[in-house]
This record gives structure tokens, sequence and C-alpha cells, in this order.
């Protein structure tokens, strides 16, 4: 399978794909009819313009610049109701076109907001692993551009090409009924066009599908370096990130500047052509008014030549108008393979049918001869040599209230363990199990609610400090958060900011400190008050020893009665928890108490041996 971004999609019209997008149509039928119609009435007036313009001048100014018998104020009132009439639809046209753009808009972005909505719908349920295979840039592209692209292709594509296909109908049949002979001499030009067309439409189509892919990859590198921006000035890679990210930025530019040049000369082609039948009428109708070569002077009126040349070049307009559909019919065809890819990715992790909820919790965790890999080509068969296993047969029983620490080198598979607790990933092999019920049959939410997280790299969302420690959560009262923030140390310092608890938070919490968003995130997980503690990755790695002495502190008091799986690289910090598993390359070693571990003089023993010693060697 290629890579979304770089998958060449070679089609100019896909019938499924366009199918899919009419579904999001379907529940908007009214305002596709009305939209329809409107445009069915356009279509039915705008040629009448240039009948009016020839009876005008066949009826009233040919007669009374030719001084004929009728008077003067008969010909001048006859012109004076055809300009009224000229006037009065036009206004009618005014407000057709109104209409009609008014209903296409309101069409177009009720779909956009429908698309938008399944597609973030859509990634907030996907498992973990799909956003480490996808950089976001690309699925920020999937969200907005490609998402325009089809609301381009329903407002300026589908409907104007059913427009445009009622206008050149309309257009055909009033030049064969006034002169058919006319009509077919501006129609030779149409196969010429129509080749044309053919040759530029693959031209367009495969410069648009590199300026898709080209767009992807830039909103990727954006976002990378806009969210590692501390790391790239940390390292002072500004020059180097600068250069990478003009490489990417130049590509996007010849991609576009190719588009632009096929269509550039596509546009100028189409025009050239309506003037060649323009000359074409001109000639032909010019002999016969004339009288040329033994033809009866007068046969075609003025009146008609001057029609015939409106008809024409208007006749022309929508062909112009139709490149401008191919051109986003390329773009929505590229776009929705992208959108519907990710909407009909699987979703690895979900709910079974029936799955069930755990209304009397106890706590208790058990991994029954667990063997997991973050790579998901790795399956139960895959031999028990390969080196992408994390965990190879975890065997682990956490009993309610329980402390358990995990320790070992990096590496050795603690973050694995805690992941599988809250099923972010489901295991290859053996089963993972929560008072006794494999997780694979509970329902995610209800787990997932009963499991609170610290990670070391605190995530904090744009909004209030109160807002971000409830997760906008209603339900949850202020006093809850106040009481969970006295416990973690932190009430003090919210209260010590302007605006207290309501005081705005940046995005990815910009304005505060690591230790004091660490210490947030603490807070936020007790006021979730789970029932399961994870705190993964050394929480409390970022934070003073005053502040940690503090955590330390409310720790003991929430662990006490809850299941608490810590994960640890400073051993200081998990001497008092009732169990400490050490794990090695994806297997325990050892487990036991500080105490008995230490006196066994195992592997823990060693790793507390060897920090102790670094620490001295600090100070």
């Amino acid at each position: 399978m290629t890579r979304p971004d770089t998958d060449a999609y070679q089609k100019g019209f896909d019938a499924h794909l366009v199918r899919r997008i009419l579904t999001y149509v379907r529940p908007y039928l009214p305002l596709v009819i009305g939209g329809v119609l409107l445009a069915l009435l356009i279509s039915l007036a705008s040629p009448l313009f240039a009948l009016i313009q020839r009876h005008a001048i066949d009826s009233y100014l040919s007669p009374l610049a030719q001084g004929q018998a009728r008077s003067r104020d008969t010909l001048i009132s006859g012109l004076t109701t055809t300009a009224l009439a000229y006037m009065g639809l036009k206004v009618v046209e005014f407000a057709l076109q109104y209409g009609f753009i008014l209903t296409i808009g309101y069409l177009g972005q009720n779909v956009l907001r429908d698309i938008r909505a399944d597609v973030f719908g859509k990634l907030q349920r996907l498992h973990l692993a799909y956003f480490d295979q996808n950089p976001v840039g690309r699925l920020i592209t999937r969200v907005t551009s490609d998402v325009d692209a089809i609301n381009q292709f329903i407002t300026g594509g589908l409907v104007s090409l059913i427009q445009s296909t009622f206008i050149i109908v309309v257009y055909v049949v009033i030049m064969l009924s006034v002169n058919w002979r006319l009509a077919l001499i501006s129609f030779t030009v149409l196969p010429v066009l129509f080749l044309a067309t053919r040759f530029f439409q693959t031209r367009l189509r495969d410069s648009f599908r590199v300026t898709r892919t080209q767009q992807a990859i830039v909103n990727s590198k954006l976002n990378e370096n806009i969210t590692g921006m501390l790391t790239v000035q940390l390292f002072a890679r500004q020059k180097r990130s600068a250069l990478d990210f003009n490489l990417s930025n130049r590509a996007l530019l010849s991609a576009n500047e190719n588009s632009v040049k096929w269509f550039s000369l596509f546009m100028p082609v189409v025009a050239v052509l309506g003037q060649v039948a323009v000359a074409l009428i001109l000639y032909f109708a010019a002999r016969q008014i004339l009288g040329v070569d033994g033809v009866v002077a007068g046969a075609i009126t003025v009146g008609t030549l001057f029609a015939f040349v409106q008809l024409s070049q208007q006749l022309f307009q929508p062909i112009q108008d139709l490149a401008d559909v191919f051109n986003n019919l390329q773009a929505a065809m590229a776009s929705s393979e992208r959108i519907f890819g990710v909407l009909d990715t699987e979703e690895a992790i979900q709910d079974r049918v029936g799955a069930q909820t755990l209304p009397d919790f106890q706590g208790r965790v058990t991994f029954e001869g667990v063997w997991f890999a973050y790579d998901q080509s790795v399956t139960g068969a895959t031999p028990d040599t390969d080196d992408r296993w994390i965990l190879r047969g975890i065997d682990l029983d956490i009993q309610p209230g329980e402390s358990v620490a995990l320790v070992g080198a990096t590496g050795a598979g603690k973050t694995s363990v805690t992941a599988l607790v809250s099923r972010f990933y489901d295991v290859q092999r053996g089963a993972v199990k929560v008072d006794g019920v494999n997780v694979r049959d509970l329902q995610q939410h209800d787990l997932r609610k009963h499991v609170g997280v610290v990670l070391q790299d605190v995530f904090l969302f744009a909004g209030t400090i109160e807002s971000n420690l409830t997760l906008n959560n209603p339900d949850i009262p202020h006093e809850r958060v106040v009481e969970a923030c006295r416990y973690v140390g932190v009430h003090d310092y919210v209260l010590s900011l302007e605006h207290g608890y309501q005081t705005e938070v940046r995005e990815r919490g910009a304005t505060l400190s690591t230790g004091q968003k660490q210490l947030l995130a603490f807070a936020r997980a007790l006021i979730q008050n789970p029932d399961i503690l994870l705190v993964l990755d050394e929480a409390t790695a970022n934070v003073d020893t005053e502040t940690e002495l503090r955590i330390q502190a409310a720790l003991e008091r929430v662990m006490r009665g809850r299941t608490s799986i810590i994960i640890a690289h400073r051993l200081s910090t998990i001497e008092h928890c009732d169990r400490i598993v050490v794990m090695r390359k994806g297997r325990i070693v050892e487990q036991g108490s500080h105490r008995q571990l230490l006196d066994k003089g195992g592997y823990y023993a060693r790793l507390h041996r060897l920090q102790y010693a670094q620490g001295d060697a600090a100070d």
C-alpha cells in the first residue's frame, strides 16, 4: 500500500468517488433541487438578451435608420418598450443569480461542515498506531485543504457543470432555430476544441496531483518545525530548517507554476477558438447580407448577425467554464480519495458487539502471557526471536489498591505496559484483564474513565486553567478542582495569577514552566477521580525538590485505596511502593519490595547502586 501523500491518483473521473461525495449532498436535496431549477431558469434567460437585441435592431433601429414608412414616434416607442423589457429581464436575471449563488453557497458550506466533522470524528476514533505512522501536517491537510477542494467541486464544479450544460443545450437549440446554416458554421470549431480540451486535461490532471502532494509535504514540515521550535532554536537549526523548508516550498512553487502554465495556455486556446467561430459567422453572414456570389441580398438581417455573434461568444463562455469545472473535478477526485482513505481506515481499536462495563469496579489488573509490538505487521505467529517484540511473555497480577512501580532501563517496555491497561493498543498474544475481564471485551469509554494518566510531556489545550483541569466537563464542580490542586500544591500558585483559575493558557501551555504544567497535569488526573492511577515516565522528573516532596505527599494520599502503576527512573521516588517490578528487554526479571530486591542483590540492586553512585559523583 502506498503512502497517502505519495499515492499517484491517475483517474480523471471516478464514479465511485463521486457517488460517495453525493451521499453528503443527499441530506440537502431541497437546496440541490432549488439550485438546479435556478440554474435552468438562468440558462433559459441568458440567450433571451441576444434575441431582444436582434428584435430591437431588425424591428426598430434598421427601419429608423432607413427612414421607412412607420412613424418615428412608433419606432422610438417600440425601442423604449424593448429597452424596458431588456432591463426588466436583467433584474430577473440578477434575482436568479443571487438566489443561485446563495443556494449553492449554503449547500457547499453544509457539505463542507459534514465532511470535516466526519473526518475529525474518525480521527478521534482511530488507534494511536495510526498517528504514529501519519504526520500531523498530512492529517491537517485532509481536514482543511482537501475538504475545501470537495467544497469547490460542489459549488464551482458539480452545479456549474449542470448549469453550463443547460446553457450550452439552450444556446445550441436557439442558434439552430434562428439560422441553422450559421449555427453549423460556428460549430465547426467544436471538434478542435474537444481535442484541445483532451490534450490539456491530461496535463492539468498530472500537474494538480503533484501540487496536492507537495502541499501536504509543506504542511507536514511547517507543523513539525512550529511544534518543535524549542528544539530548532536550542540546537540552532534555524538556517538548516529554513533551507529544508525552502526546498519543499520551491517544489510546491514549481508544481503550482506548472499548473498555471497549462491552465494559462488552455484558456486562451478556448478564447481564440471562440473568436474563430465569430470570424466565420461574420464572413459567411456578411456574404449573405451583401448578396455575394448570387446569394439573395438580405437573406440574413443585421440583427440576426449581431445576435449570432453574441450567442456564439456566450456559447463559448460555458465551454470555458467547463475548464474550471474540470480543474475542480481533478482536485475533488484527488482530495476525496485521500479523505475517504482516512474515513475507510480500519479502526483497529474498537468496542466489540456487546462490550460490557464494570459497574462494581475493583481495580485488579492482570497480564497473562502478553506479547506486544508497536509494528502493526507483527502478529501472534511472528517468531519469538523477532526484534520487533517490545513485551515478551509478561505475566503480572496487580491486586486492587496495590501500588506497583515499573523500573528498568530505557526500552525495557515499561510505558508499553501502562498503554495496554488503557487499551491504547491491542496485544498480539495473551490478554490484559481488568477485574478478570479482557480489556477487549470492555467499552473503551468505561475502561478509560477509571484510569488516570500523568505524562512527562504534558499537553495543555488553549483555554483557561480550569478548562484544562476539567477538560471542559461541566459536571465537574469547581470545589473538586480546588481540592485536587490543594493536593498537589498548585492551588496557591493558581490564586497568585491575575485571574486565578480563569487565567488563559496559551497553546501547549507556552506561558507556564515545565514544573507548573506537570503539577497541573497531576491535578487534572486526580480531578477525574480515577480508580487506577497511572503515573508515567517519571512524572516528577521536571520539578524541583520542594515541589517533588509535595507531589510525593499528595501521591501517598491519592494512592491510598487505589491501584497505582508508576514508572520511575529515579528509584528514590518509588521506595514506598508495595511492589517493584523490574523489567529488562521486554521481560520481567525481578519483583518484590524495595528491601527484598536490595537484599536479593540482583539487577535492581545493581541499578540502585549505579544510580546512587552517579548521584554521589554529581554531588
